[in-house]
């Protein structure tokens, strides 16, 4: 009978810490999804999941500092693999003040929320010859050239990363 007992003690025990486990990771995530770290007024294209929510927020951080952050859907993976991997890759500025956990988080991120080129596809350097974005814009008259600067044409947010929001004239458009 004393080993029964035991038992059942020692049950009872996994059992609560078990529960006590679960309860937190139940907590945890509602924590994480409660708590955006992006600055009010950012609306990404695609808002990332609480995994990459940081890495989002240190690559809008880092990169605005410079110019607009795009969004990772206008570029394709390899793309920004060579714009993150080679610090003077970035259009002849050096990224050699970035520290290397910072690389990776953004890395992860723009791995995450980037396509991958189809098979013999070519590379794209720039924004106006990636297939995302002429595939983003299918019926936009693009302004010549095309630089990361003239996305604030259509899309007055976009300095606070907020792609969404576009000007009076497309209210209408299909």
């Amino acid at each position: 009978m004393f080993y029964f007992q035991k038992f059942f003690n020692r049950l009872e025990s996994v059992f609560l810490f078990g529960a006590i486990v679960c309860f937190t990771i139940v907590l945890g995530c509602g924590l994480a999804i409660a708590v955006n770290p992006l600055p009010s007024g950012y609306r990404p294209v695609d808002p990332a999941s609480p995994r990459y929510q940081e890495a989002q927020a240190l690559y809008v951080e880092t990169c605005s500092a410079c110019h607009i952050a795009l969004p990772p859907e206008v570029l394709p993976t390899e793309t920004w693999r060579r714009l993150i991997e080679k610090p003077d890759a970035h259009y002849g500025v050096s990224l050699n003040q970035l520290i290397s956990v910072s690389q990776l988080l953004i890395w992860n991120y723009l791995n995450a929320y980037s396509r991958p080129l189809n098979i013999d596809e070519p590379r794209p350097t720039y924004v106006a010859q990636s297939r995302y974005f002429k595939a983003l814009h299918p019926r936009v008259e693009l302004p010549k050239p095309i630089s990361h600067q003239s996305c604030i044409l259509c899309h007055p947010g976009a300095k606070q990363y907020d792609f969404q929001t576009l000007t009076p004239q497309w209210d209408d458009a299909p």
